[in-house]
């Protein structure tokens, strides 16, 4: 048998990470000081949501994506919530449409006017309130419209079905917080990372827990579906303070097939997912560089590319959505990186060098559009389906026909399987109790 170098041939080993001129960066964005591990940040291809410093509430920008450059300091926000704003998602199937969650406990839903604000927003086409705590993550159902979850300080994850503006299904199998969910290609798994040190992977329809990993040696932070690979990707710490990364199968967390660490620095590292290039993104929270690396089903899993690097440091990242990617420059990711001392939203495209002017079907292939596979009440019955693909040859013009319409209700209480969400609610923090015991006087003797 003839000796042959190990050598692998791979048509993304060149991709290389371009920053937008200063004119195609968005500037002068007061992004918000809060440390909440969040990305603080939102992207479709129409608008970008940032969250912003406030006094008093909770606010945040949304910019339409062409107008670049400096943002004046009097701008239109969303600023409807009473407390800081922890996280914004865009709606996948209409673009106009941002869920965001605050310190106030509440989830609120906001349609976007055609071309972006002209005044202050205050007032949500829906006001979601069953959480008792603060809400940390929302995150849509990816293949069904309509379909919210949200995750609170009070441990529970909420699905919401917004067709009637309620939550429908309640997830209480986590004993702290919830730091972060991700869905497989489908939306028939969610698997979470939780402060109890567990990663999870749930049926999120019955709340059943499938799976269940203790993680002693491997600090878990957050965890992210590789797509239709059957594994879970998890980032955290090691025993010795170092940041690592972890690959496991989906249906044996026994023990992660490999564990890999990256470095000693102690920034949260954010992992992103592209199913269709099979490439992961790594990016440190506080660093200034994202490290990118290939997936394979077979050994050694995981093969490192290269390098973007930057002297900036992030503190979040958004991602543009497939279809609004540039693909006669053969984009095949794009990240919005938030600069904070600089006030800076800063473009990053991740390009395959091609030579050929030409559409690359190789690297573009059919991918998850804008057209839901199936509605709230499908889903909810039990129904699973692949979300619905588009070609990004032709396609990445077409917008989609769904329409949000809000439902009218009226009722104060919040049941879900047989609780009320707002009367059940959880032993208080330690500051809780000293916050309330100032408040009560002593009684006169």
């Amino acid at each position: 048998m003839s000796w042959r170098p190990q050598y692998r041939s791979s048509k993304f080993r060149n991709v290389y990470g371009k920053v937008a001129n200063r004119e195609h960066c968005f500037d002068g964005v007061p992004i918000t000081k809060n440390v909440h591990d969040n990305h603080f940040c939102a992207v479709n291809a129409r608008f970008l949501a940032i969250v912003t410093e406030s006094a008093g509430g909770g606010s945040f920008l949304v910019i339409p994506l062409e107008q670049t450059g400096r943002i004046e300091p009097n701008y239109p926000k969303v600023c409807g919530h009473q407390g800081n704003v922890l996280d914004v998602k865009w709606n996948p199937f209409i673009d106009n449409i941002i869920a965001s969650c605050s310190e106030d406990t509440s989830v609120r839903i906001w349609e976007i006017p055609e071309g972006g604000l002209k005044r202050n927003m205050t007032v949500a086409r829906l006001e979601l309130h069953g959480h008792s705590r603060r809400v940390g993550l929302v995150e849509w159902h990816p293949t069904t419209n309509n379909i919210l979850f949200s995750a609170g300080y009070d441990y529970k994850v909420l699905i919401w079905n917004l067709d009637v503006g309620e939550p429908v299904k309640m997830i209480d199998c986590h004993t702290d917080v919830v730091l972060c969910m991700s869905f497989n290609t489908d939306g028939s798994l969610l698997t979470t990372t939780c402060k109890d040190k567990k990663l999870r992977v749930i049926e999120p329809r019955s709340g059943r827990v499938l799976q269940e990993a203790n993680c002693k040696n491997h600090r878990v932070n957050r965890v992210v579906f590789l797509g239709n690979m059957k594994r879970l990707l998890t980032t955290g710490v090691s025993r010795w303070n170092t940041r690592q990364i972890a690959l496991w199968d989906q249906e044996d967390l026994s023990m992660p097939l490999i564990e890999e660490e990256i470095d000693g620095l102690s920034g949260l590292l954010f992992p992103f997912y592209d199913a269709d290039t099979h490439m992961l993104y790594l990016a440190g929270k506080g660093d200034g560089n994202i490290r990118y690396y290939e997936l394979s089903t077979e050994k050694p899993y995981l093969s490192y590319l290269m390098e973007f690097r930057s002297p900036a440091p992030q503190k979040g990242l958004g991602v543009m959505p497939k279809h609004g990617l540039d693909v006669s420059a053969c984009e095949v990711f794009r990240f919005y990186k938030l600069v904070t001392l600089k006030g800076l939203i800063e473009p990053i495209s991740m390009i395959v060098p091609r030579r050929s002017d030409s559409y690359q079907e190789d690297i573009y292939p059919m991918t998850p559009g804008t057209e839901p596979a199936l509605t709230p009440d499908e889903w909810l019955g039990g129904m699973n389906r692949d979300p619905v693909l588009m070609s990004l040859k032709e396609g990445y013009k077409k917008s989609s026909k769904v329409v949000f319409k809000a439902p009218i209700r009226d009722k104060k209480s919040v049941v879900v399987n047989g609780i009320d969400l707002l009367e059940n609610v959880p032993p208080r923090t330690e500051n809780e109790v000293r916050a309330s015991a100032q408040n009560v006087l002593p009684a006169a003797g």
